[in-house]
């Protein structure tokens, strides 16, 4: 047996594993031979549920405040939490 990472982005509405998760995206290192996600869009509700499920948070979302005068300006998802699990295949 060989052990494999499977990386898991989850960005939340705010900075909490508890928000609600509005994007994804999952790197699967065993070309699919691991378990996959299951079905839903996104996999989690939350990055609990993740947790939850036996994904190892690496990490956690940064506090970065916006520049003054850019508070509504749309940007990038900054409540990014990265989480792995290795797997045997």
């Amino acid at each position: 047996m060989t052990v494999r990472q499977q990386v898991l982005y989850l960005w939340g509405s705010g900075s909490s594993l508890d928000s609600a998760v509005v994007a994804w995206a999952f790197h699967d290192g065993t070309a699919g031979l691991g378990p996959g996600l299951r079905d839903g869009d996104p996999p989690y509700e939350t990055g609990t549920e993740a947790l939850q499920d036996g994904w190892f948070l690496l990490q956690g979302a940064q506090l970065i405040a916006p520049p003054p005068g850019f508070e509504h300006t749309n940007s990038y998802l900054e409540h990014e939490f990265l989480f792995e699990r290795r797997v045997e295949v």
